[in-house]
């Protein structure tokens, strides 16, 4: 007897119990589990979303290479931007699930828009992720609360680029130890503007150096991001949304010029709001910045002032958010 026996011909017709007919697929399948009174399993803190766990992609092309975890951006699952399409993944049995981990195709700066919803019968579906209007790229860690699922559908609804929605890995999981959150929205209490959280300077003269953590070797003509005074600004963009309250950031300090600025922030690279004003005050060196905390993709920073004669540029060695100091 397969799972696929016992899910498309025993269980539809009623004659056996649920529970049992559930432990016999997790024999099948070779977990040590325990089945919970609302009929899914508890696997704590192992990916679901594998061919081991007979998980599988019902809908979506190239879908052989989402739940290898290869992370080659040559090989990627994908679905059309038309409205309709999608790309479904099916957990080889009823599970608890309260976290996802995927890799957007990142093999340059483009960002991806999507939700997520799921279902135990491809029927009722809801929704636990919905960044439809927010702007995503690469790595994203996605916490919701725990729900009984068989099917994860996950729909694109904007790539910058072209009109295609693509995967490179999924994953599925149900976890205890995970972190605090707002609207299902991650509340980090460690820097997530860093290139090993697939953050990225998107605008900005000299961008490698904003985010690459070193700040102790800088001097004249290097070791800063930059940009023109009146023409410019330097925008980082996180990975995903996160809730952020915080920011640290090194303004260039060898000598005692002083710099103004303020910094915005935003969910779409489109609509704005400050976050910090100091045009009208001259700041120097660390800057320890705080704000009402809210959902942070983009932020921008906009130097209005250089007192350093003749200099007309606005000079960041470091940037990090939330601050960790």
């Amino acid at each position: 007897m397969t799972v696929v026996d016992i899910v498309t011909t025993i269980w539809p017709s009623k004659l056996f119990d649920c529970e049992k007919l559930l432990q016999a697929i997790a024999e099948i399948v070779g977990v040590k589990t325990k089945l919970s009174s609302s009929r899914g399993f508890y696997l704590l803190d192992e990916n679901l979303a594998t061919v081991r766990h007979k998980a599988e992609v019902v809908s979506g092309t190239n879908s052989s290479w989402l739940l290898t975890g290869g992370g080659n951006v040559e090989k990627f699952a994908y679905h059309m931007i038309d409205g309709k399409s999608a790309i479904i993944v099916k957990l080889g049995a009823p599970s608890f699930v309260n976290h996802f981990k995927m890799r957007l195709w990142d093999g340059d700066t483009r960002s991806y828009s999507y939700y997520i919803s799921v279902s135990l019968d491809q029927k009722n579906w809801k929704r636990v992720i919905d960044y439809s209007r927010i702007s995503c790229r690469s790595d994203q860690v996605l916490l919701f609360d725990q729900q009984v699922v068989q099917y994860v559908k996950i729909v694109g609804t904007q790539n910058t680029s072209i009109k295609g929605f693509h995967i490179i890995s999924f994953e599925a999981y149900f976890k205890n130890d995970i972190p605090t959150t707002i609207n299902n929205i991650i509340c980090p209490n460690y820097n997530v503007a860093t290139s090993d959280k697939k953050a990225i300077v998107i605008k900005g003269e000299k961008p490698s150096a904003l985010l690459d953590g070193n700040w102790h070797e800088y001097n004249g003509s290097s070791g800063y991001s930059y940009h023109k005074i009146g023409s410019g600004n330097l925008t980082i963009q996180l990975a995903q949304p996160y809730n952020i309250s915080t920011m640290r950031l090194l303004l260039y300090d060898n000598d005692s010029r002083r710099y103004r600025y303020f910094v915005e922030t935003s969910l779409n690279n489109s609509d704005w709001e400050i976050a910090v004003d100091l045009r009208n005050e001259d700041s120097r060196s660390w800057q320890n910045l705080s704000f009402k905390e809210r959902a942070v993709v983009f932020i921008r920073i906009t130097g209005t002032l250089n007192t350093n004669t003749g200099n007309d540029y606005f000079h960041v060695v470091h940037f990090e958010c939330p601050s960790e100091v």
